[in-house]
């Protein structure tokens, strides 16, 4: 039994409690060849209901929309359920999912059967999906890597003094990437030592889903003294390294700490939705300003910042910056 169908059949169990036994579908060979070739098939019993799984074989995500010409192609030799089963979906996908009605698992994770009455979501899982993201600090020694900044022979003191955290949370930091097997840590004296692998372009493929929007919240504001806030962020630094258009409301990005500062030595107005001649103030889980170019905000944290958007001309404009990097 794949394992993406062991995860399946575990994941019923562990949240409702219900012993599956999904077995090959052998009727498959009726479908045309492109659909064997993309997908497994089981059937199997859920509450007295047969229902089909329809398994993503590769880890490529299909969008909702190529799922749903599928699932009525397959509807066409199966009259029962049928369930879309992939091992990963972003949130945009998933909710388009859910507006097109269309049965889904991913195992560990969420589960959408309407025919059931079941809809359980990412956050009876979030601690499991969580363990695979690093913290921000991990994060910040890795963009620092990725910047081009990092030292050939990196130590816990050496970045807790250039990223302004603690020797212990640059030591964690260097446990966390350890584990990951990105770098290589060694002994030189009584100094651990981190050296990544030199492939700056792979250590970011593999570190990038990894990696979250250092955007803990955004806030609409405005203020008297724009000219000395903070430094470009959002749309605003896109359009700097990009020929995206400037949105309306420039973008900004400092720390809760120096918001907390700026705010109290400063005339601030907060809205909570944009207002003219207001700007867009990104609250960052690390100082924006630890790789800023220019004041420009880096290309990497602006990349994981707007990577979730599902504007196309923003993920055009993502790409062509991307492009761009010396690797």
């Amino acid at each position: 039994m794949d394992q993406v169908i062991k995860n399946f059949v575990q994941y019923f169990k562990e949240t409702l409690d219900i012993d599956l036994l999904p077995g090959k579908w052998q009727d498959k060979r009726s479908l045309p060849i492109f659909l064997r070739n993309m997908y497994d098939f089981y059937e199997t019993s859920i509450l007295s209901r047969p229902c089909l799984i329809m398994a993503v074989k590769e880890k490529v995500e299909q969008t909702p929309a190529t799922v749903r010409k599928h699932l009525l192609q397959v509807e066409k030799k199966w009259q029962d359920e049928i369930i879309y089963l992939q091992q990963k979906v972003t949130a945009y996908n998933r909710k388009r999912l859910i507006q097109q009605k269309i049965p889904f698992v991913v195992p560990l994770n969420q589960m959408y059967l309407p025919f059931l009455g079941i809809d359980l979501r990412e956050h009876f899982r979030n601690i499991r999906e969580t363990e695979d993201i690093i913290s921000p600090s991990t994060q910040a020694v890795v963009l620092d890597y990725l910047n081009g900044d990092a030292q050939t022979r990196i130590t816990p003191k050496v970045l807790a003094d250039k990223l302004g955290y603690s020797i212990m949370t640059m030591t964690r930091a260097f446990d966390e990437l350890q584990g990951i097997g990105i770098c290589s840590i060694t002994m030189e004296g009584r100094e651990r030592v981190l050296r990544f692998d030199p492939d700056r372009r792979k250590v970011w493929e593999t570190m990038l889903e990894k990696m979250r929007s250092p955007v803990k919240k955004r806030l609409f504001i405005k203020t008297s003294s724009m000219n000395s806030f903070g430094v470009k962020a959002g749309l605003t630094a896109l359009a700097d390294y990009s020929n995206l258009t400037e949105p309306l409301n420039p973008v900004f990005a400092l720390t809760s700490k120096q918001w907390k500062k700026y705010h109290a030595d400063n005339s601030t107005m907060v809205f909570d939705i944009p207002e003219p001649n207001a700007c867009v103030l990104e609250i960052w889980s690390y100082s924006p300003e630890l790789f800023e170019k220019s004041r420009v905000v880096d290309r990497f944290s602006l990349f994981l910042s707007l990577k979730n958007n599902s504007d196309e001309r923003i993920q055009a404009a993502l790409g062509r910056m991307m492009e761009k990097i010396a690797w």
